[in-house]
């Protein structure tokens, strides 16, 4: 956790790189991955230091399953970071700060995010409405039936 806080004061503080969000990923008691938020220094909204650190720890343990890692960050993981971690496997998430203290001291607002998954479809913030279904099915049924496909 220590080390997910340097980089955290690093990429704000030092490199002004993004907000102070530092991750480490451990597996079997070793480091496999870091990350830090560099949101504004590359200019994307994802670069946070869990979406940072999970890419990398997936290219070095070449794998998109990381079972058996638990990630360390600087703050309550967002909504999306959160899911990343679900999507990844990660066994268990230890944070220094909370989404309240990330609200509070940085102005980082998680909170319509939140509560828009919460909603219908149709009622969230962000409109999203459904179109050619019928043509993606027809992939989804052969995506189905290809018994050589890529498992998640």
């Amino acid at each position: 956790m220590r080390r997910a806080i340097e980089l955290a004061q690093e990429t704000a503080l030092v490199e002004q790189a993004g907000g102070p969000f530092g991750c480490v990923i451990v597996k079997d008691g070793e480091v496999v991955a870091e990350g830090a938020n560099r949101v504004i220094a590359d200019g994307d909204p994802t670069s946070h230091g869990e979406m940072n650190a999970i890419r990398s720890a997936c290219q070095k343990l070449g794998t998109h399953d990381l079972t058996g890692c638990t990630l360390y960050t600087s703050g309550e993981p967002c909504p999306m970071c959160y899911a990343a971690c679900c999507w990844a496997h990660i066994d268990g998430i230890y944070y220094a700060s909370t989404c309240a203290d990330a609200s509070e001291y940085g102005q980082f607002d998680d909170s319509k995010i939140a509560s828009s998954l919460k909603l219908p479809v149709a009622d969230r913030a962000l409109s999203a409405q459904e179109l050619l279904r019928d043509e993606m099915l027809e992939i989804w049924k052969v995506f189905k039936q290809d018994g050589e496909r890529a498992q998640y």
